[in-house]
């Protein structure tokens, strides 16, 4: 790996990919738009141990709510990100559909499903409050997939996704990233007390046994 080593990443789900794709300055101003497929590429870079890794991510730019995207999107994915919003239950019902999609063209490539918006909490000024819990997140389980818990807007756990992912593509755990990438400032501040409790509520969720049904008590 002493050249840079380049991978397709499909970024796609109803959770805010936009914002979360836009935090990482670098790939922002170096955004390619693929008029054709009404695409955005950004290539995001991060520096490892073991050399350069970028990732060049397709983000639909809100295509996905004219009917679905097409099959151009999709071919050639090396790895992806399906992301829903945990304040809004629909987006997470949606991931099913987002995954068969991703795997009918791509097929067996390192999936990372995200929760956004971990967060909001809800106040007299915010009235927005985390609908889709912790425990009941239970389709990456199923279908093998990686979870992370992210806040695009505060920055936190961005890199995890991309760390996870850039792992599983060089096939070496002992891969780290030696600088951090330059991101936009956080819009907002998490709560501290309320992300160790989502940390251990998920550390509870992944020993829980699986519901039978499917995701059915969301």
């Amino acid at each position: 790996m002493e050249n840079q080593a380049t991978f397709k990443l499909v970024l796609c789900g109803d959770g805010g990919t936009t914002t979360f794709v836009k935090r990482h300055l670098t790939g922002e101003f170096e955004k390619k738009y693929i008029a054709t497929l009404g695409v955005e590429v950004h290539p995001l870079t991060f520096h490892t141990n073991f050399g350069t890794i970028c990732f060049n991510v397709w983000d639909t730019a809100g295509q996905e709510k004219f009917g679905g995207l097409r099959d151009g999107y999709y071919i050639q994915g090396q790895c992806g990100i399906i992301m829903f919003d945990v304040t809004s239950r629909i987006t997470y019902k949606n991931v099913p559909n987002w995954h068969r999609d991703l795997e009918r063209v791509c097929e067996n490539i390192p999936i990372v499903l995200c929760g956004n918006k971990v967060d909001v909490k809800a106040s007299n000024l915010w009235p927005l409050e985390r609908k889709v819990k912790t425990g009941n997140v239970t389709f990456h389980r199923k279908k093998n997939l990686q979870y992370f818990e992210i806040s695009a807007k505060s920055n936190y756990n961005f890199e995890k996704p991309f760390l996870w992912l850039a792992r599983k593509l060089v096939g070496n755990q002992s891969l780290e990233f030696v600088a951090a990438p330059a991101l936009a400032p956080p819009e907002v501040q998490v709560d501290q007390a309320l992300i160790a409790k989502y940390e251990e509520e998920l550390k509870q969720a992944a020993n829980a046994p699986l519901p039978d049904e499917d995701d059915a008590d969301l």
